[in-house]
């Protein structure tokens, strides 16, 4: 009878281990992010969602405001423009924004459910994990900012199509910054009823508290010199002030370090949060 020879599978020092550890995560990657793009594409209405709060105050706004609000000559702009022109970087910016939150709110939901935790058990690296997730969430917010773009240009705003490709690049950066930032947000909200309050006391702020609506130098004219303050140091406006110098087809270079760094940061925070030794797994497996 001939004998038969099981192959060992290959050891770490095996030439085979490299490809064997690289083909893994992309399968890990197509399942994580395929899964949310799958599910995005599902749900048409969730594109329409997303869109319609920009569109309501790119509408409403930039016509009910367009006397009130002066916009001065400042960098990047060379001559007076029009609010609505304004406006458009950080309306772009309130999508990475509140699309990187509702990333955050799926994690929520999905560790409730047990799909999360089910993800935390494979065998797979949690740093890869939550990368991944960065990037499902990510894809999604340049998507819906691209496409509000487009609806901009339609509405009258004049976009160079070689500056709109040139502000593609900050319109990731953006996006990875405000979805890092609910990465960290998720590890700290452990159930669906608490994000109204993650809403009010981060979202919002951010978002008001920021060059998004208005210039900076006019919290400096009310006299409220702690708002200017705090508005500089918001990565919000960091990341908006990058969408409105790339627009113009100008480099900030303060916003790309500050995004750079952020989302470094914020993605270490989360990996931490995830921790099943130090972070948030930890504090539940002892509750």
């Amino acid at each position: 009878m001939p004998s038969q020879t099981l192959s060992a599978p290959p050891s770490p020092q095996s030439p085979q281990a490299p490809a064997a550890r690289g083909l893994h995560l992309l399968r890990a990657l197509r399942a994580v992010v395929g899964r949310e793009i799958h599910k995005f594409l599902r749900q048409p209405a969730r594109l329409a969602s997303a869109l319609v709060r920009p569109l309501l105050w790119f509408v409403v706004f930039a016509t009910g405001f367009q006397n009130v609000f002066g916009v001065a000559i400042i960098p990047p702009y060379e001559t007076y423009i029009e609010y609505k022109v304004y406006m458009l970087p950080g309306l772009l910016g309130m999508i990475a924004l509140f699309n990187g939150m509702q990333s955050s709110l799926s994690l929520v939901y999905d560790r409730e459910m047990g799909l999360m935790r089910l993800l935390l058990t494979a065998p797979l690296n949690r740093a890869w994990l939550l990368a991944f997730k960065l990037l499902a969430g990510t894809s999604l917010s340049v998507f819906q900012m691209v496409v509000f773009l487009m609806v901009a240009w339609a509405l009258g705003v004049d976009v160079l199509p070689l500056h709109a490709l040139q502000a593609l690049p900050a319109m990731v950066l953006a996006a990875v910054l405000m979805a890092s930032m609910g990465l960290v947000l998720s590890v700290y909200v452990r159930q669906l009823e608490n994000f109204a309050g993650a809403m009010n006391f981060v979202i919002f702020p951010m978002f008001f508290i920021s060059s998004a609506l208005y210039p900076l130098w006019k919290f400096e004219e009310a006299g409220a010199a702690w708002l200017y303050r705090l508005a500089q140091w918001n990565p919000f406006t960091q990341a908006v002030e990058t969408l409105r110098f790339a627009l113009h087809g100008q480099t900030y270079g303060l916003g790309w370090a500050v995004g750079t760094v952020c989302t470094l940061l914020f993605f270490a925070l989360a990996v931490r949060g995830y921790d099943p030794q130090r972070g948030w797994m930890r504090q539940r497996g002892a509750a």
